[in-house]
């Protein structure tokens, strides 16, 4: 892996529809209307015999599924690529009709928020993204921030409350997503929310909560690289350590969803000082304070404080990329506790790739040669092959496309379950 390519990373090249790409046996026991949808929106455009053959199912239960879908103005008909040898009729194709509704997606984070709102295809149709302090919220400032996005970005797209179907929300922290309860979170000032309830009520729409790495998580499921994946992991370096798997198809969240905190697992026994209030967790050695309290200390800033945070950082890269050995180490340091945490991670999961993203990656000593070396060390001493790691940077706006693709993938579930239930 080249060091420059976090400087300006493209993007997953775009592909046609959104949604998982996954194999049978990874489609877990749902509805038939339900499958047949999300294949439908998954590939953009098919027939109704790929539907069959994709899935596993006679024509005739598609053609019947199909129907009562074009009859709800979910789905719609069109003519289909001209067949190869130029003769016959161009088959029909059918896709989802992308103003059978529209959902929202919020991220929160320290000092920023983004929000979107994606079509029933899966399309981006607008997104804001406002800058805010770096303060933690009360249960008002916060509410309010997520009515403000939830507006501006109805405003930008050109549409009303009413037409929202469905919005997803992540935040960073201890977030129950079944019900909506967050434990404790980053940037809130109160532990034990029921936010969930509480936002669904001022939005007047469903609402889904879930944490921001098992939605950053989704969003690679959804429209990257892990869309025809049925295991893979995402680790981000933000503010924090967070990470998301996929397991099976589905977004992995342990049996009360509240697992997968890599960033507070515990490397070292009454260690430093992480934010939850615990010691040793992997980011009180990696995150932004843990690095700004390391270089406080060695570059000896106390006497000549700067503004912010995030500014003590970038100053700390610039010494270090101009040879500066004490900031060089502080990376380097921060390096190995990280590929120490993800060897583990791998150890016990096994993904088939490994996905690295957030905005640090843009200092490249968190992933240098020698610390994706330390990463797998263990494979190559048991010979197994080595679990691929891919660094994605692709921008703010893709947690709040995952919080979007939560929301999407409720209401597809919704619409199947409805069904299932009115059938005789």
């Amino acid at each position: 892996m080249a060091k420059d390519d976090i400087s300006s990373p493209p993007a997953p090249a775009p592909v046609s529809g959104s949604g998982p790409l996954l194999p049978p046996q990874d489609r877990g026991v749902r509805p038939l209307r339900q499958q047949v949808l999300e294949q439908i929106r998954a590939c953009g455009q098919i027939s109704r015999s790929e539907v069959a053959k994709e899935l596993g199912i006679s024509p005739a239960s598609v053609s019947a599924i199909v129907s009562g879908l074009v009859a709800e103005g979910l789905v719609t008909e069109i003519e289909g690529a001209p067949r190869e040898s130029g003769r016959g009729r161009p088959p029909v194709a059918l896709k989802i009709v992308p103003e059978a509704g529209f959902v929202v997606g919020i991220n929160l984070r320290f000092g920023l928020m983004t929000a979107v709102v994606l079509d029933f295809a899966g399309n981006e149709v607008a997104n804001v993204t406002v800058g805010s302090d770096h303060s933690r919220l009360d249960l008002d400032a916060i509410t309010k921030r997520i009515d403000a996005g939830f507006a501006g970005v109805l405003a930008k797209a050109g549409l009303a409350p009413t037409d929202i179907a469905a919005t997803g929300v992540g935040i960073p922290g201890y977030v129950q997503e079944v019900t909506g309860l967050v434990y404790w979170s980053p940037i809130l000032k109160m532990r034990n929310v029921n936010l969930g309830d509480l936002l669904s009520n001022r939005l007047s729409c469903p609402v889904f909560l879930d944490n921001d790495v098992n939605l950053l998580a989704l969003a690679e499921l959804w429209f990257g690289v892990g869309r025809g994946l049925s295991d893979f992991a995402v680790v981000t370096i933000e503010q924090g350590v967070g990470m998301g798997s996929v397991q099976g198809g589905r977004i992995f969240r342990g049996a009360r969803g509240l697992g997968l905190e890599l960033g507070h697992t515990t490397m070292q026994i009454d260690g430093a000082l992480c934010r939850c209030g615990q010691r040793g967790c992997l980011e009180a050695y990696v995150a932004d304070y843990a690095l700004v309290r390391e270089a406080s200390t060695a570059l000896d800033w106390e006497n000549n404080p700067v503004p912010s945070p995030a500014q003590m950082i970038e100053i700390l890269f610039d010494q270090a990329k101009a040879g500066n050995q004490e900031a060089q180490l502080i990376f380097r340091r921060a390096g190995r506790y990280l590929s120490a945490g993800m060897a583990n991670m791998i150890r016990l999961f096994d993904p088939e790739l490994v996905i690295l993203s957030g905005a640090r990656l843009r200092y490249d000593f968190l992933y240098a040669e020698e610390v994706l070396s330390e990463v797998h060390r263990f494979s190559d001493r048991l010979g197994r092959p080595r679990t691929p790691i891919e660094v994605h940077t692709w921008g703010d706006l893709v947690w709040a496309r995952g919080a979007a693709a939560l929301a999407l993938s409720e209401i597809t579930a919704q619409v199947g379950q409805a069904a299932e239930a009115a059938s005789p």
